[in-house]
């Protein structure tokens, strides 16, 4: 872009590139949306596109009466550049923009139609679109085409030249907003690297909740299988009592047979004792208390991994609602920066204009 070129006509888009490759994927230009501005250099005579991404010329295509723009969506559209040996495409906000863009697009193309046979026949190089001589070409009005209402216009600058004091404040000027650009760009980045570590967080609570509740789940079924071994154990035991006394015997039976019946009632107590009575601190009894103490220990256990579920549910919503918060500063810090950078971008031309008029 030289100093006797003239801004015709930006706009903001996200730009692609045919991946020279595969001649069929696009590749981005940057992450966000840039200025494309339709510029006319008065010297040659012809129209050039032009998007710059920092102090790297994203596109710089020279506008001939045989490319054609295509709409290929609402919001996309494309040329060929056979110089550049790529296609080039751009992505807009809206189809208002795209719209735009390739209206003004027909209108350069017929006036470098227009220019290149003005030139073959020998006549004044002219820009029949804007109807400007190439020896005579005011500062055209940049139009900001960012939406409705928010056209911009920059005048032409005074006949009268800006003194060396004006100079020396635009200068500090474009200093101090590149300063602040560095800034920004710092900014943001470090709200990415915080964005970043907390989905990092985010990602490795959910992890450990995935697990407690896993382990949650597993102490509830050990716990019931241990109340049902407890209540198989209390049947066993009630089952187990000690069966009613016999009926009295005859009067009419013998001594031998009463003394034998008595030794029999007697054995059959002690193997009673043996089973539930007297010292009942069998293998059952021991294993009935320790089920009921693991049981107990269970339960204990249970309410502790809930207590620790609930609170990772907390911090889970918390970190939810600080990475809400983050990628919402992200994105307005990213729209700021894009409008910082657009504005700095004028501020360039407007500097490179004022710079060339001056004596």
């Amino acid at each position: 872009m030289t100093s006797w070129e003239q801004p015709i006509f930006s706009t903001r888009a996200h730009v692609f590139q045919i991946d020279p490759a595969t001649k069929r994927n696009w590749i981005p230009a940057g992450k966000h949306a840039l200025t494309v501005s339709y510029f006319y250099d008065a010297t040659r005579n012809v129209y050039r596109i032009i998007s710059l991404g920092g102090a790297k010329a994203i596109i710089n295509s020279t506008v001939t009466p045989n490319m054609t723009f295509t709409k290929t969506s609402q919001k996309f559209g494309q040329w060929a550049d056979s110089r550049a040996n790529t296609v080039y495409g751009l992505g807009f906000a809206s189809e208002q923009h795209l719209t735009q863009f390739a209206e003004k697009f027909q209108e350069v193309k017929e006036a470098a139609r227009l220019a290149r046979e003005k030139s073959q026949d020998g006549g004044e190089l002219t820009s029949p679109a804007l109807g400007l001589t190439a020896h005579q070409v005011p500062p055209s009005p940049l139009v900001s085409s960012n939406g409705p209402g928010d056209e911009k216009l920059f005048r032409s600058q005074s006949a009268d030249a800006p003194g060396p004091a004006e100079r020396e404040r635009l200068r500090k000027m474009l200093s101090e907003g590149s300063v602040g650009e560095v800034q920004w760009e710092a900014e943001f980045f470090a709200l990415q690297d915080s964005n970043n570590k907390l989905a990092s967080a985010l990602r490795e609570a959910n992890a450990a909740a995935a697990q407690w509740r896993q382990q949650l789940e597993a102490q509830r079924a050990e716990a019931e299988r241990l109340r049902q071994r407890v209540a198989e154990l209390e049947a066993q035991a009630a089952t187990a009592e000690p069966p009613a006394v016999s009926e009295k015997e005859g009067p009419g039976q013998s001594l031998e047979q009463l003394e034998a019946l008595v030794q029999t009632k007697d054995q059959e107590i002690q193997t009673l004792k043996s089973q539930t009575g007297g010292p009942r601190e069998a293998p059952e009894t021991a294993e009935h208390e320790e089920t009921q103490q693991k049981v107990q220990e269970l339960e204990t256990r249970n309410a502790e991994l809930e207590h620790q579920l609930r609170a990772t549910e907390r911090s889970l919503e918390e970190a939810r609602v600080e990475r809400e918060r983050a990628r919402a500063e992200v994105g307005r810090a990213a729209q700021l920066l894009d409008v910082r950078l657009f504005e700095l971008s004028e501020l360039r031309e407007g500097l490179a204009r004022l710079a060339e008029g001056a004596p």
